[in-house]
């Protein structure tokens, strides 16, 4: 694995440092120092670093900068202008948080069109460092069972039958109905690869953010506000062009969904390397062929977007050419686009044998991803700022609601005689 030896700052070794301390990381490379140099001066690289992981006012950040009031909203601002840091109004005061890399602040350097930075050169070290090394990738979506996106169906091709099993916070068109704010922006990946000379077709204006993050976007011109009809306007084009939805994995108050396409889409393409090893939460669904209808025509071939589906003899002694459709269950994330060309209809969504369980919120999915990948104590030991009564009680309140072994598994990396008492109160109760 290459190292960083290009870039010898302290600044930057700590910020990625910083990184690290999120459930899903970065691990540092010559290409991610490279990558957060074009980000950071040296002296925001130092300045980030010191930040606390949970949201943070900004007299917090003062306090920890030892700067003044005003001269931090400065820093504050600028950053949150160019996407690295999200901030949110509440009741007039506004609070301040770090995004992870992924779904974060990598996303948010391409999702406009903008000349302060040089969105080729960061374009090609994000595919050096994503698509050519893997750590990245293999940190980001196969280090531990929970998973930091989930498909969503595909709503055109539910049967009546279909519709019956899909849970309100299962369909794209009811986050967008429901969000506070929605944001539109520029599609990172194809962007990535419009850069590299890679990208597709497929429309650009039309990766999805909603809620806080939306906000966040909207405000500081990253994203661009819509209301729900053009949200599912928005939707309808993505069907249109064989776009599978890929959003944040929680029930509640969704933060994203990008609309992708199997050439340029990360997560896709970490389907297709690594999909025996479930990098993208799946669908509920699953498609069945009937090999009596299939004609062999290899359309759902073509339209899967992450290679599951292929062409095998039909062992038709009467025809020896003839082929049908197979699945490979174990690479199918269920989105059910592979039904929306199928014209002798040979294809069927059905249930999978077990539901998919998704996390209820950004705190239930950020906990049990700390505890996966042994960076509980992260989120607990801040040494920038302890937690607060709310903060702490949220945390514990959904370890309490784990399976036993994952309790254990917390109580060890918290290393908590107070937690271990808890969970023995709970359990007994």
């Amino acid at each position: 694995m290459a190292h960083h030896n290009t870039i010898k700052s302290d600044s930057y070794h700590s910020l990625a440092r910083r990184l690290n301390r999120f459930p899903q990381g970065a691990p540092p490379t010559e290409y991610l120092f490279r990558i957060l140099k074009v980000l950071f001066s040296e002296r925001e690289a130092k300045l980030v670093s010191l930040l606390p992981i949970k949201p943070f006012s900004d007299e917090k950040a003062a306090g920890i900068w030892k700067k003044s009031l005003n001269d931090a909203r400065v820093i504050l601002n600028d950053l949150a202008d160019r996407g690295i840091l999200l901030d949110y109004e509440n009741n007039g005061e506004t609070t301040y948080s770090l995004p992870p890399p992924m779904a974060g602040f990598f996303e948010f350097s391409l999702m406009r069109y903008r000349s302060d930075i040089d969105q080729k050169t960061l374009s090609e070290l994000f595919y050096q460092y994503i698509n050519v090394e893997e750590d990245f990738i293999r940190n980001l979506f196969l280090d531990g069972e929970t998973q930091l996106g989930r498909t969503f169906v595909n709503e055109e091709v539910l049967s009546n039958e279909n519709a019956l099993h899909v849970l309100s916070y299962e369909r794209a068109s009811e986050v967008i109905r429901t969000a506070a704010q929605i944001g539109i922006g520029v599609c990172y990946c194809r962007h990535k690869m419009e850069h590299m000379g890679k990208n597709c077709k497929a429309p650009m204006e039309i990766c999805m953010t909603f809620n806080n993050p939306a906000e966040s976007l909207i405000r500081h011109k990253i994203a661009r506000k819509v209301d729900v009809a053009e949200g599912l306007d928005l939707l309808e084009m993505a069907y249109d062009n064989n776009l599978v939805q890929f959003g944040e994995n929680v029930q509640e108050r969704v933060g994203f969904i990008c609309n992708c396409c199997g050439c340029c889409c990360e997560a896709l393409i970490a389907a297709r390397k690594f999909g025996f090893l479930n990098p993208v939460e799946t669908t509920s669904f699953i498609p069945e062929i009937e090999e009596d209808t299939c004609t062999g025509c290899g359309k759902c071939v073509t339209l899967c977007p992450v290679e599951a589906m292929s062409l095998v003899s039909a062992s038709d002694p009467g025809n020896p050419k003839k082929k049908k459709a197979k699945l490979n269950r174990e690479q199918c994330i269920g989105c059910g686009v592979c039904l929306k060309d199928c014209s002798p209809g040979a294809l069927k969504l059905k249930l999978r044998d077990q539901k998919v369980i998704t996390p209820v919120n950004s705190v239930h999915r950020v906990v049990l991803m700390a505890i996966e990948r042994g960076k509980l104590h992260n989120l607990i030991f801040d040494n920038q700022v302890l937690f607060n009564h709310r903060a702490m009680a949220a945390v514990l309140g959904v370890i309490l609601k784990l399976p036993p072994a994952r309790q254990i598994l917390a109580s060890d990396q918290f290393r908590s005689r107070y937690l271990l008492a808890l969970i023995k109160k709970h359990t007994r109760e």
